[in-house]
């Protein structure tokens, strides 16, 4: 994937990121990683973390970055999920602006080859405050975390998928309805 995360001088600030990667792996097994809330939340290594669900929302501890909350917003098994999400220290998901992130699997091959596409969208930086610096800066960071964390998704899936790596586990197609988007145990992958 080519290094996309730096904007135009004197570019405008988009309000998107979005970003595919072809993987070589079922849609199913593609969804058992980015089904989890902040599956994301990590600078490109698989991370275990420490997830609590409260209602809507669910506490996601990774040891690294700290706290954050997200709120699943859909879970459409094997093909989408989104997210809405606040990074920790910025109070309540009610209380503050907001960005969220959609996960779409597509076909991208013959049913029998097992390929699709992920792409990632993430919006909500016109939503970020007035400071066009600080916009800026966090959409490039996002940007490059972006394209770091679908490089994981794929090395994690492709490696589910040919039944080698450390994550070998078959998805758990029961997983399929649950309605907290798998909060409960379910397989852990990375995050950005």
């Amino acid at each position: 994937m080519a290094d996309q995360s730096a904007l135009p001088s004197g570019a405008e600030v988009p309000d998107e990121i979005s970003l595919s990667i072809p993987i070589a792996a079922s849609a199913e097994t593609v969804f058992a990683i980015v089904r989890e809330p902040g599956w994301f939340i990590n600078d490109g290594e698989h991370r275990e973390h420490r997830i609590s669900v409260d209602g809507p929302v669910t506490s996601v501890v990774d040891p690294v970055h700290g706290t954050f909350q997200i709120a699943t917003e859909a879970h459409e098994p094997p093909h989408r999920v989104a997210f809405r999400w606040l990074g920790g220290g910025l109070g309540e998901i009610a209380d503050a602006p907001h960005n969220t992130v959609e996960f779409i699997i597509d076909p991208a091959g013959t049913a029998a080859r097992n390929q699709v596409r992920l792409t990632v969208r993430e919006r909500g930086f016109a939503r970020l405050g007035v400071d066009e610096e600080l916009r800026r800066r966090n959409y490039e960071e996002n940007l490059a975390g972006w394209e770091q964390q679908l490089e994981l998704a794929r090395d994690l899936a492709e490696s589910r998928h040919s039944g080698t790596g450390s994550g070998t586990e078959s998805p758990d197609s029961s997983d399929d309805g649950d309605a907290d988007g798998g909060t409960d145990e379910p397989d852990r992958a990375p995050t950005p």
